[in-house]
């Protein structure tokens, strides 16, 4: 019997290869290597029972925005009253709120500076963000609005940071150009920058009530419904493996497919995904704690995500050492707070906490004592709370996820060249060079993130490959 399509890894991409295949009516089977699905979305007692982390992607921006779950119901998400803060010495912070208006109230000097340059994207959201998440190789939709995001953002976060005169506006810049895990005078990190703030004026970054599993298990019982099946627990090795299908959708990275694909790989196709280079990796800390984080910022207690580094030139230098294969003394730190939205992930009273920093991919360094001192740096008092706490190294990260290669949560490095040719100098990005095999993973555009646009993309490639009609994204 042949199927229609098997979707080999189950990661929120996977899924949503998988989900866009099964709405077109097609029989769909799901191969996962781990016990569970989900691949980084999931959720789990790390530490101490009754304290739920999420192994990996936590903090969800992107779930409201992108096109793949509009109209989704599927989970209850808890939106901070503070979207992101950013502490520094002395108890200042910069803070982004939902409100434009009151962000930029609370940079003072810097508040026409801000509104300048994020209103006018705030206002063209709607067009800028699909258009951020779709296939690079597809022309722009609506080209005056994203000229005037490409204005900016293409431009490196420290440009982006000389329009402001003030140490929180510019390390607001700095924390959430970070996520790029680039140096921050390459270019597109402004990009990162402008987006979160796009995001978080729009959107939101909300946590998922809990947990972040939770998305993988709504995503699962829509397949299923629809006549979809998921197997956990069997590696798949090479594309013999695979049970015959019209169309396979491989949620891995092109190091992944190379050894799955073999020599059915065409000589030409094996040297241009063997050029595809990872980023940096993370080394991840969660922790039990008999209390709320006793930030000195008020505005820290009141956020679901704390961007944990200083000023942006500390921030800037932090990166640039990872990028030069060191580990900082004094890392970036990316801190999520759950238990500030979502009491079902600590027992009452207490709370969860995760945090990772940047280090050089495939480090085998502990990075757990250099991300306390940075967080106690910012919140006195803040070690005395620890109950229990949990370390993953790089290589801890890659161990549990595969397609995290040497800790690379986003799938590759999002250089400029590997944003526009993610991950190969092709036309079609998902196309894996053998007919009816497929990339569906964040190693294709639009890269790393929980927004399902990879699967959907993919998954659309293959509906049009099949003389179907694709979705609409």
């Amino acid at each position: 019997m042949t199927l229609d399509a098997v979707v080999v890894g189950s990661g929120p991409n996977g899924l949503a290869a998988a989900l866009t295949m099964a709405r077109a009516g097609l029989e769909v089977h799901v191969i996962e290597g781990a016990p569970v699905p989900g691949g980084g979305c999931r959720t789990a007692e790390l530490t101490l029972p009754g304290f739920r982390h999420d192994i990996c992607s936590s903090v969800h921006p992107m779930l409201v925005a992108a096109p793949f779950f509009q109209g989704w119901r599927g989970v209850r998400l808890c939106e901070p009253e503070v979207q992101w803060a950013h502490p520094l010495d002395g108890g200042a912070a910069g803070a982004v709120v939902r409100s434009l208006a009151a962000t930029a109230h609370g940079l003072g000097a810097d508040a026409p500076a801000y509104e300048r340059l994020v209103m006018p994207l705030v206002d063209d959201a709607a067009a800028i963000v699909p258009q951020v998440l779709a296939p690079m190789r597809v022309p722009p939709r609506h080209p005056i609005a994203m000229a005037r995001f490409a204005r900016h953002g293409l431009l490196p976060a420290a440009r982006v940071a000389g329009r402001f005169s003030t140490a929180p506006a510019r390390a607001l810049v700095a924390g959430a150009a970070a996520h790029a895990m680039l140096p921050l005078t390459a270019p597109l990190t402004g990009a990162y920058a402008l987006l979160f703030a796009v995001l978080a004026h729009t959107g939101g970054w909300p946590l998922v009530e809990g947990g972040s599993e939770r998305i993988v298990d709504a995503l699962v019982a829509e397949l299923v419904s629809l006549g979809g099946t998921v197997e956990t627990g069997r590696w798949v090795r090479s594309l013999n493996d695979l049970p015959a299908a019209r169309a396979v959708l491989l949620d891995v990275t092109p190091r992944q497919l190379l050894d799955i694909a073999g020599d059915r790989l065409p000589a030409r196709d094996r040297r241009a995904f063997r050029r595809f280079r990872h980023g940096p990796g993370i080394c991840k800390v969660d922790w039990a704690l008999s209390g709320p984080v006793p930030w000195a910022a008020e505005a820290c207690r009141r956020a679901g995500t704390v961007h944990v580094g200083g000023t942006f030139e500390e921030v800037a230098r932090a990166e640039a050492e990872v990028a030069a294969g060191r580990h900082p003394e004094q890392p970036f730190c990316i801190v999520a707070q759950a238990s500030v939205v979502d009491p079902t992930r600590a027992p009452a009273g207490q709370a969860t906490l995760w945090a990772y920093c940047h280090v050089p991919n495939g480090s085998t360094v502990d990075m757990a004592e250099r991300i306390e001192a940075q967080i106690e740096r910012f919140a006195p008092g803040f070690r005395d709370l620890v109950l229990a706490r949990a370390v993953r190294t790089a290589v801890d990260v890659a161990e549990h996820n595969p397609n995290d290669i040497g800790g690379d949560i986003n799938g590759g490095a999002a250089t400029l060249r590997q944003t526009v040719f993610r991950p190969t100098a092709r036309w079609s990005p998902y196309r894996a060079g053998i007919p009816g095999v497929y990339l569906c993973s964040s190693s294709t555009p639009p890269g790393g993130g929980v927004h399902g646009m990879c699967g959907l993309h993919a998954a659309n490639t293959a509906l049009h490959d099949l003389g179907l009609r694709p979705a609409q994204p």
